[in-house]
Protein backbone atom coordinates (compact mmCIF):
# COMPACT_ATOMS: atom_id res chain seq x y z
CA UNK A 1 0.00 0.00 0.00
CA UNK A 2 1.57 3.33 -0.95
CA UNK A 3 -0.22 6.24 0.39
CA UNK A 4 0.23 9.96 -0.61
CA UNK A 5 -0.08 11.71 2.49
CA UNK A 6 0.10 15.54 2.54
CA UNK A 7 0.68 17.78 6.18
CA UNK A 8 -2.97 18.18 6.30
CA UNK A 9 -3.23 14.97 6.34
CA UNK A 10 -0.41 14.39 9.03
CA UNK A 11 -1.64 17.43 10.73
CA UNK A 12 -5.21 15.89 11.17
CA UNK A 13 -3.86 12.68 12.23
CA UNK A 14 -2.11 14.46 15.19
CA UNK A 15 -5.47 16.07 15.63
CA UNK A 16 -7.07 12.85 15.62
CA UNK A 17 -4.91 11.14 18.23
CA UNK A 18 -4.81 14.16 20.40
CA UNK A 19 -8.64 13.88 21.04
CA UNK A 20 -8.66 10.40 21.61
CA UNK A 21 -5.83 11.27 24.34
CA UNK A 22 -8.54 12.99 25.84
CA UNK A 23 -11.08 10.14 25.18
CA UNK A 24 -8.98 7.41 26.72
CA UNK A 25 -10.03 6.56 30.05
CA UNK A 26 -8.77 3.69 30.84
CA UNK A 27 -5.81 3.88 28.36
CA UNK A 28 -5.23 4.15 24.85
CA UNK A 29 -6.40 0.48 24.04
CA UNK A 30 -10.13 1.55 25.23
CA UNK A 31 -10.42 4.05 22.02
CA UNK A 32 -9.08 1.30 19.69
CA UNK A 33 -12.45 0.78 18.31
CA UNK A 34 -12.74 4.48 16.88
CA UNK A 35 -8.47 4.04 16.21
CA UNK A 36 -9.58 1.82 13.85
CA UNK A 37 -12.84 3.33 12.56
CA UNK A 38 -10.57 6.82 11.64
CA UNK A 39 -7.32 4.61 10.13
CA UNK A 40 -8.90 1.51 8.22
CA UNK A 41 -12.46 2.42 7.65
CA UNK A 42 -12.49 6.07 6.70
CA UNK A 43 -8.89 7.14 5.74
CA UNK A 44 -7.94 3.54 4.57
CA UNK A 45 -4.28 4.03 5.86
CA UNK A 46 -4.12 0.99 7.45
CA UNK A 47 -5.34 -2.14 6.64
CA UNK A 48 -7.33 -4.81 9.11
CA UNK A 49 -4.37 -7.24 9.35
CA UNK A 50 -1.54 -4.33 10.20
CA UNK A 51 -4.16 -2.31 12.51
CA UNK A 52 -4.16 -5.81 14.42
CA UNK A 53 -1.23 -6.64 14.24
CA UNK A 54 -0.06 -3.41 15.90
CA UNK A 55 -2.71 -4.17 18.57
CA UNK A 56 -0.99 -7.89 19.08
CA UNK A 57 2.50 -6.98 18.83
CA UNK A 58 2.35 -4.33 21.26
CA UNK A 59 0.45 -6.13 23.99
CA UNK A 60 2.57 -9.13 23.78
CA UNK A 61 5.53 -7.37 23.96
CA UNK A 62 6.64 -6.41 27.60
CA UNK A 63 6.31 -2.51 28.32
CA UNK A 64 3.21 -0.04 28.35
CA UNK A 65 0.25 -1.22 25.97
CA UNK A 66 0.24 2.16 24.34
CA UNK A 67 2.71 0.70 22.39
CA UNK A 68 0.48 -0.55 19.80
CA UNK A 69 -0.08 3.42 18.83
CA UNK A 70 3.39 3.73 18.04
CA UNK A 71 3.01 0.81 15.83
CA UNK A 72 0.11 2.04 14.28
CA UNK A 73 1.69 5.42 13.15
CA UNK A 74 4.86 3.52 12.14
CA UNK A 75 2.87 1.84 9.57
CA UNK A 76 0.88 4.70 8.43
CA UNK A 77 4.46 6.38 8.02
CA UNK A 78 5.76 3.02 6.07
CA UNK A 79 2.99 2.75 4.18
CA UNK A 80 3.38 6.81 3.33
CA UNK A 81 7.06 6.32 2.04
CA UNK A 82 9.21 4.07 4.23
CA UNK A 83 11.55 3.77 7.86
CA UNK A 84 12.35 8.01 7.95
CA UNK A 85 8.17 8.18 7.27
CA UNK A 86 7.45 5.60 9.72
CA UNK A 87 9.49 7.20 12.30
CA UNK A 88 8.00 11.02 11.29
CA UNK A 89 4.46 8.47 12.10
CA UNK A 90 5.63 7.41 15.38
CA UNK A 91 6.10 10.55 16.48
CA UNK A 92 2.88 12.38 15.13
CA UNK A 93 0.79 9.36 16.81
CA UNK A 94 3.18 9.54 20.33
CA UNK A 95 2.74 12.84 21.00
CA UNK A 96 -0.80 13.21 19.48
CA UNK A 97 -1.65 10.12 22.33
CA UNK A 98 0.11 11.37 24.77
CA UNK A 99 0.24 14.99 25.48
CA UNK A 100 -3.30 15.93 26.33
CA UNK A 101 -3.80 12.76 28.37
CA UNK A 102 -0.59 13.33 30.32
CA UNK A 103 -1.66 17.28 30.93
CA UNK A 104 -4.98 16.46 31.95
CA UNK A 105 -3.66 13.43 34.19
CA UNK A 106 -1.63 15.90 35.89
CA UNK A 107 -3.26 18.11 36.37
CA UNK A 108 -6.49 16.57 37.62
CA UNK A 109 -4.50 14.08 39.79
CA UNK A 110 -2.90 17.07 41.83
CA UNK A 111 -6.31 18.79 42.37
CA UNK A 112 -7.91 15.44 43.37
CA UNK A 113 -5.47 14.67 45.57
CA UNK A 114 -5.60 17.72 47.36
CA UNK A 115 -9.17 17.21 47.32
CA UNK A 116 -9.54 13.58 48.07
CA UNK A 117 -12.03 14.01 50.90
CA UNK A 118 -15.00 15.57 49.14
CA UNK A 119 -17.94 13.46 48.50
CA UNK A 120 -17.93 14.23 44.74
CA UNK A 121 -14.42 12.93 43.79
CA UNK A 122 -15.08 9.71 45.31
CA UNK A 123 -18.30 9.61 43.88
CA UNK A 124 -17.14 10.46 40.14
CA UNK A 125 -14.07 7.91 41.03
CA UNK A 126 -16.16 5.33 41.68
CA UNK A 127 -19.20 6.44 38.65
CA UNK A 128 -16.30 6.48 36.20
CA UNK A 129 -15.81 2.53 36.64
CA UNK A 130 -18.43 1.35 34.37
CA UNK A 131 -17.59 3.83 31.60
CA UNK A 132 -14.02 2.43 31.14
CA UNK A 133 -15.25 -1.60 31.59
CA UNK A 134 -17.93 -0.74 28.71
CA UNK A 135 -14.90 0.88 26.66
CA UNK A 136 -12.59 -2.44 27.26
CA UNK A 137 -15.50 -4.48 25.87
CA UNK A 138 -15.80 -2.48 22.71
CA UNK A 139 -12.46 -2.51 22.06
CA UNK A 140 -11.87 -6.73 22.75
CA UNK A 141 -15.27 -6.95 20.73
CA UNK A 142 -13.93 -5.03 17.35
CA UNK A 143 -10.16 -7.36 17.89
CA UNK A 144 -12.27 -10.13 18.17
CA UNK A 145 -14.93 -9.31 15.08
CA UNK A 146 -11.77 -9.62 12.31
CA UNK A 147 -11.23 -12.73 13.85
CA UNK A 148 -14.95 -14.63 14.71
CA UNK A 149 -16.77 -15.19 11.46
CA UNK A 150 -19.83 -16.60 12.68
CA UNK A 151 -21.38 -19.51 14.48
CA UNK A 152 -18.78 -22.32 13.71
CA UNK A 153 -16.27 -19.82 15.86
CA UNK A 154 -18.43 -20.24 19.13
CA UNK A 155 -15.87 -21.68 21.61
CA UNK A 156 -14.11 -18.06 21.15
CA UNK A 157 -16.72 -16.72 22.22
CA UNK A 158 -17.22 -19.03 25.17
CA UNK A 159 -14.05 -18.44 25.87
CA UNK A 160 -13.77 -14.93 26.36
CA UNK A 161 -16.93 -14.85 28.34
CA UNK A 162 -15.52 -17.48 30.82
CA UNK A 163 -12.19 -15.57 31.03
CA UNK A 164 -14.69 -12.44 31.57
CA UNK A 165 -16.53 -14.01 34.42
CA UNK A 166 -13.36 -15.22 36.05
CA UNK A 167 -11.67 -11.98 36.11
CA UNK A 168 -15.00 -10.77 37.52
CA UNK A 169 -15.87 -12.44 40.21
CA UNK A 170 -12.25 -14.41 41.15
CA UNK A 171 -9.10 -13.31 42.31
CA UNK A 172 -7.28 -15.87 39.80
CA UNK A 173 -4.49 -13.72 38.33
CA UNK A 174 -5.09 -12.81 34.69
CA UNK A 175 -1.67 -14.17 33.29
CA UNK A 176 -3.14 -18.23 34.12
CA UNK A 177 -6.15 -17.01 31.67
CA UNK A 178 -3.66 -15.86 29.65
CA UNK A 179 -1.43 -19.39 29.73
CA UNK A 180 -4.43 -20.97 29.32
CA UNK A 181 -5.40 -19.09 26.34
CA UNK A 182 -2.15 -19.87 24.55
CA UNK A 183 -2.38 -23.90 25.48
CA UNK A 184 -5.88 -23.75 24.00
CA UNK A 185 -4.59 -21.99 20.67
CA UNK A 186 -1.51 -24.37 20.60
CA UNK A 187 -3.46 -27.35 20.91
CA UNK A 188 -5.54 -25.74 18.30
CA UNK A 189 -8.61 -25.95 20.03
CA UNK A 190 -9.78 -22.40 19.82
Amino acid sequence: MILDLQWSDWLALFGHFMILSLLSVGGAITTAPDMHRYLVDRQQWLTDPQFNASVAIAQAAPGPNVLFVALMGWHVGLNAGGPLMGLFGVLVTMLGIMLPSTTLTYLAASWGHRNRNLRWVRAFKQGMTPVVIALLIATGWVLASANVTGLKDWPVGLLAGLAAVLVWRTRLHMLWLLGAGALLGWFGWV
